[in-house]
């Protein structure tokens, strides 16, 4: 990306934009911090340390919200846009002004409260989910949700568009629902019908079960050496354990977490190469623009590219299943289920469950829409928060075939996503998948010897890709160039539909 330096131009000639840059660098690095302290939250704080926790982190976010609403930002950016700068320079300029839009159109006040409420339900939903305590869980969970309408209402004023839009909006910068609505009813009309004939097709196949228990330190270490063969950098980041698993930090200092299970190991492995891919992604955003806005990921959509790319177009391939075998084997020991070809038949065992997360690659989007549909409506005041679980149940039996009734733990209150006040981040996930089918569909259109490479391990030409095309880019384009020059079209969900059916039919 240093291509586009100017050379034409010095410092002196934009004085403007050179001091946004200051400030957009500050705000990073205090980001930075913030970063690392919801991470600490999540994966060590002590219980008794919330409290303290939440007002310092209100404190924080009082902070940096002032810093991007200082007035002298107005004039900074409007200066800039009449300094020579560079197509990059540019680029940078047009997501200093998103941020600083963002920000304007919510008060101080309101940032705060979001703060405090949030952290409070999310800290309770830790106890209050393995509990199946939905009753304990509403009061804080109103509260997130009253606070994020007033935060939806004030967005979609400043953007002109329906309150779930502007909360999407902040994930997905120009996704609409009349777009996901478009490649969600698709999906809606062709995804029971795959279900049940993957399921059909899998029925009389012989899958040899792991035989468990599964000691936490061996699982951590079979983790730990398949981000090392993801090419994840381990003098840059770490893993650790959480509820919810995650990936946080920055580029410099990324961190994941994953959570562990004895009875079984796929779930703590599949979900550390998903989180990887976020991890390698971070790790690889444009070092010598960093702290800059136009250095961070494009959006979360992109993101969730590279982790579904990870877990679920090269994690559950059959050549990656041979080079996970030995792992397995060396660190879980040997045993007959882990075969390479029973490997890859487990990872690819198709069942309608309940937990988003363990969802096989056919049945995930199931989940996504639910939540989508749902979150949806809580935001535009269609329901409330206590139509939630009746609403919930409705639509597992209808998308999954499932009776969730009365399992809250299992079912709304599963997701760290609704306690933190992460309205509108739930299509990105399958968005995320149809990118992933897309970016592999241009690879093996250009390398044509792809899944060969992948079976002898060699995984560089994948890595070699993403980097070239959606790493290195970070938000240089809006999300549609990206996608263009990057496959040569803009989201196409028809690739992602083909690659289920060619992998599971």
């Amino acid at each position: 990306m240093n291509s586009d330096t100017p050379v034409a131009t010095t410092a002196a000639d934009t004085p403007a934009y050179n001091a946004l840059a200051q400030t957009f660098q500050r705000l990073y690095r205090l980001g930075h911090l913030q970063s690392i302290a919801y991470w600490d939250q999540a994966a060590n704080m002590p219980p008794n340390g919330n409290d303290a926790r939440s007002a310092a982190q209100s404190e924080m976010a009082a902070l940096l919200h002032r810093m991007r609403t200082d007035p002298a930002l107005r004039d900074g950016l409007a200066r800039a846009e009449q300094e020579p700068l560079s197509d990059l320079q540019r680029a940078n300029l047009r997501e200093m002004r998103r941020a600083w839009r963002s920000s304007n159109a919510l008060p101080e006040a309101l940032v705060q409260r979001s703060q405090r409420v949030s952290s409070r339900c999310e800290h309770a939903w830790r106890m209050q989910r393995p509990a199946n305590d939905w009753a304990g869980f509403l009061p804080n969970f109103r509260e997130v949700l009253e606070v994020s309408r007033e935060e939806a209402t004030l967005l979609a004023a400043d953007l002109g568009c329906s309150r779930y839009d502007a909360l999407m909006d902040q994930f997905e910068p120009g996704m609409t629902t009349a777009q996901v609505d478009r490649v969600f009813g698709e999906v809606r009309q062709w995804l029971p019908g795959l279900i049940r004939r993957v399921v059909d097709k899998q029925h009389d196949e012989a899958v040899l079960q792991p035989v468990g228990p599964f000691s936490v330190p061996a699982q951590r270490e079979l983790c730990e050496r398949a981000m090392r063969l993801l090419g994840f950098d381990f003098e840059a980041g770490r893993l650790d354990v959480s509820t919810h698993p995650f990936s946080g930090g920055v580029p410099e200092d990324v961190r994941l977490t994953t959570r562990f299970r004895g009875d079984e190991f796929l779930v703590s492995l599949m979900g550390t190469v998903h989180e990887t891919g976020h991890g390698r992604y971070q790790q690889n955003l444009p070092r010598e623009l960093l702290g800059q806005p136009v250095a961070q990921a494009r959006s979360m959509a992109i993101h969730e590219s590279q982790s579904l790319a990870f877990e679920m177009q090269l994690g559950s391939h059959s050549g990656f299943a041979g080079l996970l075998a030995p792992l397995v084997r060396e660190t879980l020991g040997d045993q007959p289920a882990f075969e390479a070809g029973n490997l890859h038949r487990l990872l690819t065992r198709v069942k309608p469950g309940k937990i988003r997360v363990d969802a096989d690659e056919v049945t995930y989007p199931a989940h996504v829409i639910l939540r989508y549909e749902i979150e949806r409506a809580l935001i535009e005041g269609q329901i409330e928060a206590e139509d939630v679980p009746a609403l919930w149940d409705e639509k597992m039996a209808e998308l999954l075939g499932l009776d969730t009734r009365g399992d809250y733990n299992n079912g709304p209150m599963q997701d760290v996503h609704w306690p933190m006040a992460m309205f509108g981040y739930f299509p990105c996930y399958s968005l995320g998948a149809m990118y992933a089918a897309q970016w592999f569909a241009t690879m093996r259109r250009q390398q044509p010897g792809l899944d060969t490479d992948i079976a002898r391990g060699d995984l560089a030409p994948v890595f070699a890709w993403l980097r070239d095309k959606v790493w290195l880019q970070g938000s240089r384009w809006e999300t549609d160039e990206l996608s263009r020059r990057a496959s040569g079209e803009v989201l196409n969900p028809a690739h992602f539909r083909n690659h289920l059916e060619a992998r599971y039919l």
